[in-house]
């Protein structure tokens, strides 16, 4: 017999092994197998469910942090105008402030100034005065040195305080 014509008792025992192997497989190997098969196709829809949940809350935070950036830019903003006006008015205080102290400047200025020409005034009367007074002295001195002067300055100051 040849090596490829298998003998029938042969095939009966190789037919009634594969049987029994086939039949304990199917019994208790295939259920484990495919009971494993299962999970393992459970724990990838699993984990894909979860990937899947984690790239939408990874979008939703996206979104947030999108929508928090912007709140951000416009309270920036809008703290940035506020500044902007609190510096603006500061400024405008600042130089009224300015004007109105430049102006009480200038008016103590000048009325030290019209103080202090009325002073100088006041001098140059007392001043005029006095040399008025020295001069007019030394006038009547000379005029009163001769009697005839004398009586003729008398009679005219005389007459003139009758006359007022």
């Amino acid at each position: 017999m040849g090596l490829l014509t298998p003998e029938p008792g042969l095939l009966f025992w190789m037919l009634l092994s594969f049987g029994i192997v086939f039949f304990v497989l199917a019994k208790y190997g295939f259920p484990v197998i495919v009971k494993m098969v299962e999970e393992r196709k459970t724990y990838i829809d699993q984990s894909l469910e979860a990937a899947k949940q984690a790239n939408e809350r990874l979008k939703g935070i996206q979104e947030e942090g999108e929508r928090i950036l912007s709140e951000v830019r416009s309270e920036r903003s809008v703290i940035l105008k506020e500044a902007n006006e609190i510096r603006t008015k500061i400024i405008n205080e600042a130089k009224e402030s300015a004007h109105v102290e430049a102006g009480k400047i200038m008016d103590d200025a000048r009325q030290s100034i019209e103080k202090e020409k009325a002073l100088a005034i006041r001098d140059i009367h007392n001043q005029v005065a006095a040399l008025s007074i020295d001069i007019a002295e030394k006038i009547l001195r000379k005029n009163l040195e001769n009697k005839p002067a004398q009586q003729e300055l008398i009679d005219k100051m005389v007459a003139e305080v009758q006359l007022n």
